[in-house]
Parts: structure tokens; sequence; C-alpha cells
């Protein structure tokens, strides 16, 4: 936002009680894996769920959910798509296939608005946003326009993914974002045949930089090849539930969301609400 620009306010989106944002500072840290499984743990706890995919230039909610349909409009809204009882929003769904989007800023903060206040979300306790990663013009975008109860930092234990998570995390602060805490992804290999733990990417990074940072810790998932299978053939690890031992970290770190959410929005009082 230029120096002259006017901040826009930061108006509610009608029927959605909590934006949740799921950011990293770099890629390949498995942050949309971290977002899908979530999101789906969150809907079997038995809450209203919506994922938006705001990486409008690698969108892979659409393989990830094992749907590509084309969404359908009614009026001027456009309806989400629902898969395990999750509702669905992506570019991916609009533009599908490997065919490249080449869009300025400008494009990507009306594609991005759009998503949140053109898509008939309905009644949501949790709006879960896949951020792109980095700290670029989705995530500007975003957080200057929308009221985020809240953010999640995905990070591997590895010394280049946490210089990077770190600043994903100074610039929600900047923005005056909470910080609901940071997710230690791929932490760690159980080797299939001898049950040996191997620190694939070193050990412990995330949980010693959230205690620096003095932002909560919100666990440490595996590297398990069984979540990427999951992912790849659209079937999420999540949807086995909470008593597959494979999905079980995703349903604690949806738990402690939920809890972190809840002192987020208690910490900004009671929340503004306007009509359809």
């Amino acid at each position: 936002m230029s120096p002259g620009q006017q901040a826009q306010p930061k108006l509610p989106i009608a029927g959605v009680a909590n934006l949740i944002a799921v950011g990293s500072g770099k890629g390949g840290v498995g942050k949309t894996t971290v977002s899908v499984n979530l999101a789906i743990a969150l809907q079997q706890l038995g809450y209203n769920v919506g994922l938006l995919d705001a990486d409008v230039y690698g969108p892979n909610v659409p393989l990830m959910m094992g749907t590509n349909r084309t969404p359908a409009a009614i009026g001027e809204r456009i309806q989400p798509l629902e898969q395990y009882g999750v509702k669905l929003m992506s570019m991916g769904f609009l533009n599908p296939g490997d065919k490249p989007l080449v869009w300025r800023g400008p494009m990507l903060h009306s594609v991005i608005q759009q998503f949140l206040r053109g898509v008939d979300w309905g009644f949501l306790d949790y709006l879960i946003i896949d951020l792109p990663p980095g700290t670029g013009d989705v995530q500007l975008s975003l957080v200057q326009s929308a009221p985020l109860t809240g953010a999640v930092v995905v990070t591997t234990p590895s010394d280049v993914s946490l210089e990077d998570a770190r600043k994903a995390v100074h610039m929600f602060q900047q923005v005056r974002v909470p910080i609901l805490g940071i997710v230690e992804n791929m932490s760690w290999l159980q080797c299939p045949h001898c049950d040996e733990r191997i620190d694939v990417f070193s050990t412990g990074g995330g949980r010693r930089t959230a205690e620096t940072m003095e932002i909560p810790f919100l666990g440490a998932l595996p590297l398990d090849p069984h979540v990427r299978v999951g992912g790849d053939t659209g079937h999420p690890i999540a949807t086995n539930g909470a008593a597959d031992s494979r999905a079980k970290g995703f349903y604690d770190l949806a738990k402690l969301v939920v809890e972190k959410a809840a002192e987020a929005a208690a910490d900004k009082g009671p929340s503004m609400t306007i009509s359809d």
C-alpha cells in the first residue's frame, strides 16, 4: 500500500466467525497439507469449516481435496464447492490444469477480495485461508482488508526454513495479526522397518523458535509417506478420523487452534457484526 493510500476498513465477512491464515516464509514446508488436514479435522470435530486457497499462482487444494469441478454462481455470488464436509474455493477450480496465471498486484487483490466477499460461504465457525509462501501481495491484500482472527505459521526444523518462518511471524506482527502459533512439519521420519526415528531436517527448531519469539508452539508433525499419499490421491489423512494414529497430530493441532483462536478473539473484545 502506497504512503498516500488510505487503509481499507477491515469489515467482517457476514456469517464467518473466525478467519485463520496459514502461512509460511518459504515453499516446500507442507503448508497446504497442514491447511487441508486442519480444515478436515475441525469439520470432524463438529465445526462448520471453509477452506480458501489463496495461493493463486500455485493452487494445490483441488488436488489434495480430490475435486476439480467448476463452481456455480447464483446472481453475483459464487457457490463454493464442498468436499469432506468442508466448503472450498480455489483459483484451481476456475483455471484448471497446468496453464499459469501471469498477473500483477492489482489483479491479485481483486481476486482475493472476490474469494473473501463474493463467495457464498454461509455460516462458518472457521474459514481456513491457505496463503502462498512468502510475504508478498496476496498476504498484504488479505491482512489489510480482512479481520483475521490469527495466523498459524508452518515451518520445518531446518535452519533455512526457520529463518524464513521468522520473517513470516514478523510480517504478521507488523500488520497486527495475532500469531496463534508455529507448527513444525516434517519433524521426523519413523523408519518403517526398524521404527528408528530419523531427524531428516534436524529437530526441535520450531519449538525453540517459538520459545525465543514468545509465541505458542502448536506441535510437531512427522514426515509420513501416508500423509503424502493422502494428499496426492485426494484423500487427506485427516479423513481417517482422530482414532487413526497418523491423523492424530492434525486433530491435536485443530484443538489447539480452536483454543488459541478463542484467546485471540477474547483479546480483541466483542466482534462487530454486519447484516447480509
